[in-house]
């Protein structure tokens, strides 16, 4: 099985506005890995793993986000394996404290 495992950074009226809670339901809708969290800086963080071109439909998703949000940039890195260790236990896809 092909996958990837890609780390996103999404900058722009990103908080307050159910952009974590809507990205885990993108994911789970996607059967994804993976997490998402909010950053102090206000920026939204998250690490999506599983079929290359799953991950790459929610990251298309994650540029336009909820109706609320205002995403600016989105910024997208190879992601590390190791980091889908910071999920909850039993969980394909967490939403994490804020970092």
């Amino acid at each position: 099985m092909s996958g990837a495992i890609r780390h996103v950074t999404v900058t722009g009226r990103v908080q307050g506005v159910g952009y974590r809670a809507w990205v885990a339901g993108e994911a789970s809708a996607r059967h994804l890995e993976g997490w998402v969290r909010n950053v102090r800086n206000g920026n939204v963080e998250a690490l999506f793993a599983g079929p290359v071109e799953a991950v790459a439909d929610i990251i298309a998703a994650c540029r336009r986000g909820p109706s609320m949000a205002r995403v600016e940039a989105v910024k997208e890195d190879g992601g590390n394996p190791d980091a889908l260790g910071l999920r909850r236990a039993g969980e394909r896809f967490s939403v994490l404290p804020t970092v």
